[in-house]
């Protein structure tokens, strides 16, 4: 999905002046010199402050007035409904800084099925960044925790490939059939090791890759040819070539009432945040098998144990014969002893999810309140119309991140238990359901307002006395400076500095644990 924001430059920015015409930035200068002429002409000092906030003795020492003398000087002058707004220099900035910012979103990984779907993508990318970048850190962490457990403690002949696909398949609901003899014949039949798996792999990996807007359909479409090719086993064991799957024992779409969160469906990554529980479920699901039938060939016993083992000529490899047997042999050959009871949640994912939190809000702390900390500084010091916009945005994202995460928790309890039998599974699926409407809806808001402060920035809606002052912290004696000290211009540059190279710092150091996170090896499998 694309969106044509150049396209239409023009008119938007004619909306926006249009919107802000009336916005004029005050000629604060003028309105110092107005008023120390009047208070040499009366000898009223009343108002006028020093840096400090302090009452000066001198006129000449006075660089800050009062909110009040502000509001009843400065606000009063001529040219404040009309005077000074520039379009030109409004859309100079809009299009140097916000645009450019907006135009990034296109190039986020979409591919829903909708395009509704893709524009909440958007939006709730740009209205939680701490949401944005956990999903994208429990994706590399949960594909990591994968590809170690199989590669410690699976060594099959298509366990290689098959860990490649799964690690990949976290942008849909992944789900294993109830008769698990259909996945197993997956493991165990030597028809299927080139099959189903090479079928995804160059899929999988391309929609990595890419970011075309029917990504759904293609692999959809991949997967539907995969299924003509994979085998099932069969009760006779005469027929030298098992026949074609009947049912799908690997499923990577799903209808809305097979998901407990209508977010799993969606295939952008944004929304892996709903995915992950039940995906790494399903995953552990799929290594347990794997492993049954890793440790049980290490111990030379094949699928059909009255048979005996066959040596292959290499080494390296089972014969095809260990690997054949019944449905019933099969499924018995990818289950662990002992039947132990298999917890709904997968080991690790309560650490996983808390890495990923502190990642994704380290992010978001440096780089929201790099810009906070900057407003902060610039005089009047202290919490003004900017910084409050800038702190507003960053509550919110984590607001919204705290709902939908607890609702993808509260929906995979719920898919633990029969919801109609259980109440505490109903009424965790109803708050669910709850947090998640109330989460879009405030990502929605959040969105709006982050490009609002942005364009009231450019356009001096903060130019008032309210907004330069720092009255919103209550104080009575609120005061306004009007011309910085040498000490307030030095300490505002090292704010700036120190906001900039916050904010780099924890961008370069999310990319960089990203990038190492997404290290992990996938021996023998090559990306088509």
């Amino acid at each position: 999905m694309r969106f044509h924001i150049f396209k239409s430059q023009e008119l938007f920015l004619l909306l926006l002046a249009h919107s802000v015409q009336k916005v004029a930035g005050l000629d604060w200068t003028q309105c110092l010199t107005n008023i120390k002429a009047n208070a040499n002409a009366t000898q009223n000092l009343a108002g006028l402050l020093n840096s400090n906030g302090d009452p000066v003795s001198n006129v000449a020492d006075a660089t800050t007035i009062s909110y009040s003398l502000c509001t009843s000087s400065c606000e009063t002058l001529k040219g404040w409904e009309s005077g000074n707004f520039d379009v030109s220099i409004f859309a100079q900035d809009f299009s140097s800084w916000l645009l450019p910012y907006l135009a990034l979103i296109s190039q986020l990984p979409f591919g829903a099925q909708y395009r509704l779907d893709n524009l909440m993508a958007a939006v709730l990318t740009v209205g939680s960044p701490a949401l944005a970048g956990y999903s994208l850190f429990i994706t590399l962490l949960n594909s990591r925790w994968i590809n170690r457990r199989f590669s410690r403690s699976v060594d099959y002949p298509n366990s290689r490939s098959a860990v490649s696909i799964i690690s990949s398949l976290q942008q849909s609901p992944l789900r294993l059939h109830s008769d698990r003899a259909c996945f197993a014949s997956l493991v165990v039949l030597p028809e299927n090791d080139f099959s189903m798996w090479l079928w995804l792999i160059p899929i999988v990996m391309g929609w990595l890759q890419l970011s075309p807007k029917c990504d759904f359909n293609r692999l959809q479409a991949a997967y539907d040819r995969a299924d003509r090719h994979a085998r099932a086993a069969m009760t006779d064991r005469l027929i030298a070539t098992p026949p074609a799957f009947a049912q799908r024992a690997l499923t990577i779409t799903a209808q809305e009432e097979d998901v407990m969160s209508p977010d799993e469906l969606l295939t952008p990554p944004v929304f892996n945040y709903s995915r992950s529980l039940e995906w790494a479920h399903t995953a552990e699901n799929i290594f347990l098998m794997y492993k049954a039938a890793s440790e049980k060939a290490r111990d030379r016993i094949p699928v059909i144990v009255e048979s005996g083992w066959v040596e292959s000529d290499d080494l390296k490899s089972i014969h095809p014969h260990n690997r054949c047997g019944s449905p019933q042999e099969i499924a018995a050959y990818c289950v662990q002893p002992g039947h132990a009871r298999r917890s709904h949640w997968a080991p690790g994912i309560f650490t996983r999810m808390v890495i990923a939190s502190c990642a994704s809000l380290a992010l978001q702390c440096g780089t929201i309140g790099g810009a906070l900390m900057t407003e902060w500084f610039i005089p009047t010091i202290g919490l003004g119309c900017r910084s409050l916009s800038y702190l507003i945005y960053g509550a919110l994202s984590t607001v919204i991140w705290m709902m939908l995460l607890t609702s993808s928790i509260l929906a995979h309890y719920s898919a633990a238990y029969s919801y109609r039998a259980s109440l505490s599974a109903r009424v965790a699926l109803a708050f669910s359901h709850l947090l998640r409407r109330m989460g879009k809806l405030l990502a929605i808001a959040n969105s709006l307002w982050v490009v609002l402060t942005c364009i009231f920035a450019y356009s001096n809606f903060y130019d008032t006395c309210f907004c330069n002052s720092n009255i919103i912290r209550g104080n009575v004696d609120a005061y306004v400076t009007i011309i910085e000290t040498t000490a307030q211009a030095t300490l505002a540059k090292a704010a700036w500095i120190g906001g900039l190279v916050l904010a780099c710092t924890s961008a370069s150091a999310f990319v960089a644990l990203t990038t190492a996170t997404s290290g992990f090896p996938m021996k023998g499998v090559k990306v088509l």
